[in-house]
């Protein structure tokens, strides 16, 4: 008996340490495979910001804009001497070869000098601080508030399939999908700032207001309009890709099952369709940060918002290299960066993208 009583003591001991190694060897392997995921992805990203550097910088170089000419004006040309022009087509960089202009910028850009914008000649890193403060104020109200407003339209419309609900959801999703963001833009200005007037129709402070005047309500009043614009065209594409995976959900064995067993709507939603939509909603959601940068520069344009897009444009008809690169690389480190936590999210949540598609 002693001998049998110590003969399963000693199996069960066996046991235990081969699960604990087991255990131990599945999170090493776990750690260095989630590591090798994010470092490949890392890897990509920093050669796809220098890509992009390059492709900014060659078409900034064959733009058939003049600096001289779009900065100072053909007729202040004509008035100055051969010595004056050629100190500003030194100061613009007009006539340098385009190889040695990259270069010199990328070394500067490496050792984190930015350079100064030729156009509000201050420091590119002071002039971003500014418009990116303002930009992301933006970006992210419209961000967050697409995301959530997006996922529940989605998942009530894919829960109540075939419903009139169902088809409002839907048409005003496919209505503002196929609406361009400026139009969207000028007609909340037309509404709420022409005829209501209940809203700022522009800026992004009180006009003739000095600066330590100005409250962060002002602020907040008149970031409502640009914010609610980009808010509503990035609320169609949330809402209609969570809407066909929660219909995928409820046409799903398991919710077939689960109706069967008298779950309610409710019930099959939070036991089985939340945790489904979620990931594939949130990697969207990450996925959609370059939707939102692009629509901010035309709603910037049309409500003069002083924000990251409307200096982009600025910079580009005035050809202020260093300030353009500048936001060029800001932008697509934004954009690369929310395609990267995307695609870590969807690693961490489906294990077969983090092991290169094969299920183990």
């Amino acid at each position: 008996m002693g001998n049998s009583v110590y003969g399963n003591s000693s199996y069960e001991n066996k046991s235990y340490k081969n699960k604990s190694y087991k255990n131990k060897y599945r999170r090493n392997i776990l750690n260095s495979t989630t590591g090798k995921f994010i470092f490949r992805n890392f890897i990509k990203m920093l050669l796809l910001l220098f890509a992009v550097s390059i492709a900014a910088f060659a078409l900034m170089t064959a733009s058939p804009i003049d600096p001289l000419k779009a900065n100072v004006g053909q007729t202040a040309l004509g008035s100055m001497s051969q010595e004056q022009i050629a100190k500003l087509e030194e100061y613009w960089g007009v006539g340098k070869p385009p190889v040695q202009r990259y270069l010199a910028w990328f070394k500067d850009f490496v050792r984190g000098d930015m350079g100064v914008s030729l156009l509000h000649r201050q420091k590119v890193t002071t002039v971003i601080a500014v418009k990116l403060g303002n930009s992301l104020f933006l970006m992210i109200t419209a961000w967050v508030l697409s995301g959530l407003i997006g996922f529940l339209l989605g998942a009530l419309s894919g829960m109540k399939r075939g419903k009139p609900i169902d088809k409002v959801i839907k048409g005003y999703c496919l209505l503002i999908s196929s609406t361009p963001a400026f139009w969207i833009a000028m007609l909340l200005l037309m509404i709420f700032g022409v005829w209501m007037k209940i809203l700022p129709i522009g800026l992004s402070v009180p006009i003739g207001v000095e600066a330590s005047g100005v409250t962060f309500l002002d602020r907040v009043r008149h970031a409502i309009l640009p914010a609610v614009t980009l808010s509503v065209t990035g609320i169609s594409n949330i809402a209609m890709h969570t809407r066909e995976k929660m219909i995928d959900i409820c046409d799903s064995d398991y919710v077939l099952f689960a109706r069967a067993r008298g779950e309610s709507t409710w019930e099959i939603f939070r036991n089985h369709g939340l945790r489904n939509v979620l990931g594939p909603a949130m990697t969207l959601q990450f996925a959609s940060i370059s939707e939102i940068f692009g629509g901010s520069v035309l709603v910037e344009q049309v409500f003069s918002y002083p924000g990251l897009g409307q200096a982009a444009v600025s910079a580009g008809l005035g050809s202020d290299m260093p300030l353009l690169m500048a936001i060029t690389i800001i932008s697509a480190l934004f954009v690369f960066g929310g395609n990267l936590i995307a695609n870590i999210l969807y690693g961490v949540i489906d294990p077969r993208i983090r092991r290169g598609g094969v299920v183990r």
